[in-house]
């Protein structure tokens, strides 16, 4: 089976990852060829539907990066499709409980260790023939922590067997504990709240992963102790570089607003 760079990389150097919002295969081959390490295709918040997100993969499957897919909600119909699609890992929303991280989990795990269906389909053509013996190593897990339960609950979720790591979504964690959505916010519970994943995920010798809203944000991430970050989607980088082409040939300083991003 093709290994899986990600688990190998998380050793010794972090994790960059491109995001997708946009159903473009187009796109979606172009972010692969820019040297990002693994790329996301979300299914959440994006406007992305199967059909368009099986493209995707399929284009990425063609670049050096690693395709990754933030699924809608923890459903394990929709986990298991996306693997079976050819994602080799996947990033589940709105984990809050150990019961929920065990359920995710189990979705991305073939028996015994889980109760994946087995139907790989793409999967045997991106991983190798003997895919059904080696993805359960294989496979990246990720569980977003976005609420404060999640952030209560968080050591008994990096103690799910087969959990790789958890991804915070900076503008929900915000939400939840400080009633403002801010990705980059600088408020005292959010410092202490992203202090603590690090400073766990470093103890549990677990992925710990964040969204940023640009290269600079994730450089501080990693600075941080992130392993695995994210800097923007697609949509804020479209934005922002037309915004500054758009300044640039008018003559004007470059504005700073725009989408913040999910």
């Amino acid at each position: 089976m093709r290994q899986n760079k990600l688990k190998a990389l998380r050793e010794n150097a972090a994790i960059i990852n491109g995001w997708l919002a946009i159903p473009s295969s187009y796109s979606a081959e172009i972010l692969g060829h820019q040297g990002y390490d693994a790329i996301t295709v979300d299914l959440q918040h994006g406007m992305i539907d199967f059909a368009s997100a099986l493209t995707m993969l399929q284009a990425i499957s063609a670049t050096p990066a690693v395709p990754l897919v933030r699924v809608s909600d923890n459903d394990p119909a929709q986990i298991m499709r996306m693997l079976d699609a050819g994602a080799y890992g996947i990033i589940c929303p709105m984990i809050s409980t150990p019961e929920e991280a065990r359920r995710f989990v189990a979705a991305c795990r073939y028996p015994p260790l889980g109760n994946r269906s087995f139907g790989p389909a793409r999967g045997l053509l991106y991983g190798g023939a003997d895919y059904p013996q080696h993805a359960n190593n294989e496979i990246l897990t990720l569980a977003m922590i976005e609420t404060r339960e999640g952030l209560a609950n968080l050591d008994a979720i990096l103690a799910t067997d087969g959990l790789d790591g958890v991804f915070i979504g900076p503008n929900d964690l915000s939400l939840t504990l400080t009633g403002s959505a801010s990705a980059e916010s600088r408020h005292p519970e959010m410092l202490a709240a992203v202090e603590r994943v690090v400073s766990r995920c470093r103890q549990t010798h677990k992925l710990a992963g964040i969204f940023c809203t640009s290269g600079d944000a994730a450089a501080r991430r990693i600075s941080e102790g992130f392993q695995f970050v994210t800097p923007a989607n697609d949509v804020m980088q479209l934005g922002r570089a037309s915004r500054e082409a758009i300044a640039q040939a008018r003559g004007n300083a470059i504005p700073t607003t725009g989408a913040s991003g999910y």
